[in-house]
């Protein structure tokens, strides 16, 4: 096995399962795991997605925000053990893979435009929908 395999197959491992998917522009509540002394809390932060980088088990993503009037980013590696969930509080409609130009906004320059009357992206159907429509199809037709 040659040392590209041998990488790849290492990364692969270190990759998370349960990641949840988002995009550039959505807003975002990433619940990082905070060690202090023996102690451990979970510390939430809330943000606009304005960019992502990388891929693999080095893909990051940068979230930005606006608090006590003070703009702030923070990039967090996507596959972290110190994230524990990242969930999408709102979807954006944006046009752009880097949204650079939300720094140094305020008020409503600040804001992103939501996605109007979607409902939410489908990761992969279950397996109780996929059990049900094999049961419909196979099922004989009988009519009234």
């Amino acid at each position: 096995m040659s040392k590209r395999a041998l990488i790849s197959k290492l990364e692969e491992s270190q990759l998370k399962k349960d990641v949840t998917p988002f995009r550039v522009g959505d807003t975002v509540r990433v619940h990082i795991r905070i060690i202090e002394g023996q102690k451990e809390r979970t510390q939430i932060f809330t943000g606009t997605v304005i960019s992502r980088n990388g891929g693999g088990v080095a893909e990051t993503f940068t979230v930005h925000r606006i608090a006590y009037g003070e703009g702030m980013q923070r990039v967090f590696p996507l596959n972290s053990p110190r994230i524990s969930k990242i969930e999408v509080i709102k979807e954006g409609d944006v046009r752009r893979a880097k949204l650079y130009y939300l720094i140094g906004t305020s008020g409503k320059a600040s804001k992103v435009k939501g996605k109007v009357g979607r409902s939410k992206r489908v990761v992969a159907p279950t397996k109780a929908i996929e059990e049900n429509t094999e049961a419909t199809a196979s099922a004989p037709a009988t009519e009234a």
